[in-house]
């Protein structure tokens, strides 16, 4: 049965809707009303508020805890700054993806470690050469993500130029309400946001300062549908949705390497050996079998196969992950999608998928399936790149 995470008290007296769903043996959720758009909206016009704490969270520290993560990362971590964060991946002996996650440097020998599914049995067989400490610290701490365009004005009126000041993909030690916190300007939104890091001791004092700070700015609390959709705009991969962790994979054409994911930017391949080296450098020479891209519906053609049936267009109520075959124009499948959602933002249906490399060329048209009316058909789709939103604020 899930376990209530440190926020439960708040979250739970504003969830109406009562959906709710398991997310690493926590109860999270889904929507606070009935309809996650406006939990939406305040991720793109405001701000949105949401219990990230089921993240699974690992301090590394001691002399050699920045040789480790170099040798399991795909990154060179020891290269990374005190008050930095990277985001990364990690992969088997084949180069294979394991997880991604991000990496966080607190203090020259302490690093702190985030993923989306249980790593310490992996940090710890790897590290038996390394004068390390690997502590799980997944239930020592609670973490909010507050995303949005004001999200740097609720916490500028609660801890000052601390945060105002901060840099994307950079991290500061301060207080909210006298509680200690660690605050990254990190988030999974592709918009301006940040994550806030607190002693589950002090959850929810801390929670209760930042949504007074917020109803100036129109905060809302916000569950994980809303998040879904926001992630498919900013064409952020999922595990166990657009990818599958090598761990879980029964047959190899389950599984991916970075190269595949368009994550190759997170490999270092030039340096100190780490797991899967040698199989990434030889996929770099010879290029990758597959590419992940982004997929633009054509609307109007989209319409027409509803308006044979009489009916509007039907998209549905929030992001699927329902893989979906993708062809060329001969008919011959050239891919699948993985995840997509109609965006409020952009008036478009955005699909991610993952085709050879072949047919991965922006501008090229391709065919996803399409049911209507327990009709299978095809509707044309053009080949973009996956981030179909990209504000300057999330960087700026």
């Amino acid at each position: 049965m899930p376990i209530e995470s440190p926020f439960h008290a708040r979250t739970s007296q504003l969830c109406t809707s009562m959906r709710w769903k398991d997310w690493a043996g926590y109860f999270a959720v889904c929507s606070y009303e009935p309809c996650h758009e406006q939990e939406y909206f305040a991720y793109r016009h405001a701000a949105g508020l949401m219990d990230a704490t089921p993240l699974f969270k690992y301090t590394v520290s001691g002399a050699d805890a920045g040789r480790l993560l170099s040798r399991v990362m795909t990154r060179d971590i020891t290269k990374l700054r005190v008050g930095r964060v990277t985001y990364c991946c990690w992969c088997d002996d084949a180069g294979k993806i394991m997880d991604d996650g991000t990496v966080s440097r607190l203090d020259d020998d302490v690093y702190r470690v985030t993923a989306a599914e249980p790593t310490l049995h992996w940090l710890r067989l790897n590290a038996r050469r390394y004068q390390v400490a690997i502590e799980d610290v997944t239930t020592k701490y609670g973490i909010l993500a507050l995303q949005g365009p004001l999200s740097r004005g609720i916490l500028g009126h609660v801890c000052g130029r601390a945060v105002t000041d901060l840099r994307f993909f950079r991290l500061t030690q301060t207080t909210i309400d006298r509680r200690p916190v660690t605050i990254t300007r990190t988030g999974y939104t592709g918009d301006l946001g940040y994550e806030v890091w607190c002693d589950s001791a002090d959850a929810l004092p801390v929670y209760d300062a930042i949504t007074e700070a917020g109803q100036n700015y129109r905060l809302m609390p916000a569950g994980l549908d809303a998040l879904d959709v926001a992630r498919v705009e900013a064409g952020f991969v999922m595990n166990g949705v657009d990818y599958h962790s090598s761990n879980h994979c029964l047959i190899e054409s389950r599984k991916s390497t970075p190269y595949e994911l368009g994550l190759g930017w997170t490999v270092q391949l030039d340096r100190d050996p780490f797991i899967g080296q040698s199989k990434l450098r030889e996929e770099k020479q010879r290029g990758s079998q597959w590419s992940f891209v982004g997929l633009d519906y054509d609307w109007v053609a989209f319409e027409r196969l509803f308006a044979r049936h009489d009916l509007p267009p039907q998209t549905p109520h929030g992001a699927w992950r329902d893989p979906l075959p993708v062809f060329d124009r001969t008919g011959r499948q050239v891919g699948q999608a993985t995840s997509g959602a109609w965006s409020p933002t952009l008036k478009k249906n955005l699909a991610l998928a993952s085709v050879k490399r072949s047919h991965a060329a922006e501008g090229r048209e391709l065919l996803i399936e399409a049911t209507v009316e327990f009709e299978r058909t095809r509707t044309p789709v053009t080949v973009s790149a996956p981030m179909f939103f990209d504000p300057e604020r999330k960087r700026g």
